[in-house]
């Protein structure tokens, strides 16, 4: 009679399926997936019950995905991933700007905006005005000329604009710094807001006890050719969430005084 298999054994035969001549990339990636997975089912004696828990706790969150919402973007996000992969792929220099996440609420072909326009396109946004002024700058403190900065942020009842409606378009703008590389932007003080907890996401959060705040911020992408891009955020210093923040995104050089109506932040970006 023969021994049965080990665990040990099997994850052997199962790292042995994936051909590595078809796409090595790939199977590098599945095999290292497979290999946690299986380390992790080991770890915690994971129980039928608790595997078709997790089936459906996957199936609810594809569900709850659609055009405007992406639910699985926003599981990475709270799950700390989504910063990881910018902390992985862009390590910045020590004089450059930090990246931290992109977020769920990014929006394709952003109106072109001059220097000094507002991104605040509904009326009826009733924040208190501000004004963002800067440069962009290289590692060396020169100024880079047609830099571009994709900005947008949450309106200030605490909603994204696809929030209320997939064409609905608000707070966002992208901006081209001039011949001294400066930029100026005319927007509203952005606010303290919580990340969609009325699907699987907040589910977990609750059922952990976190926290659903996000501090107030400006999302800003910051390119210019010859340049790495940033993903980046500029928090307000006064917000109550700045150690909490659910999606681990704040960096202390990344905090910015928004107060009376001004912020001032320059952007350094690393050559390519």
């Amino acid at each position: 009679m023969s021994l049965p298999m080990s665990p040990d054994e099997h994850l052997k035969q199962v790292l042995a399926s994936f051909d590595e001549s078809v796409n090595p990339r790939l199977v590098e990636i599945l095999r290292s997936a497979v290999k946690h997975l299986h380390e992790f089912t080991r770890e915690v004696k994971l129980t039928h019950k608790e595997w078709f828990a997790g089936i459906e706790y996957l199936t609810a969150t594809g569900q709850k995905c659609d055009e405007v919402r992406q639910e699985y973007i926003l599981l990475s996000d709270t799950l700390g991933v989504s910063m990881l992969l910018e902390m992985i792929n862009y390590a910045a220099s020590e004089k450059a700007t930090e990246p931290t996440v992109f977020g769920p609420f990014h929006v394709d072909g952003s109106p072109h905006r001059k220097n000094g326009e507002s991104i605040v396109d509904q009326t009826n946004d009733t924040g208190e005005p501000m004004v963002i002024t800067g440069a962009v700058k290289d590692t060396n403190g020169k100024p880079i000329a047609g830099a571009e900065l994709d900005v947008w942020q949450v309106q200030s009842n605490a909603m994204y604009d696809v929030q209320e409606g997939a064409d609905w378009r608000n707070m966002r703008g992208i901006f081209t710094t001039d011949a001294q590389g400066k930029f100026e932007i005319k927007t509203v003080r952005p606010v303290d807001y919580t990340v969609p907890d009325d699907g699987p996401v907040g589910n977990m959060l609750r059922a952990a006890g976190r926290d659903k705040w996000r501090p107030a911020h400006v999302h800003t992408v910051v390119s210019a050719k010859g340049y790495i891009p940033v993903i980046t955020h500029l928090f307000d210093s006064e917000s109550p969430y700045l150690k909490n923040d659910v999606v681990f995104g704040v960096r202390e050089s990344l905090i910015a005084d928004m107060k009376n109506g001004k912020c001032h932040y320059d952007f350094v970006l690393d050559p390519l």
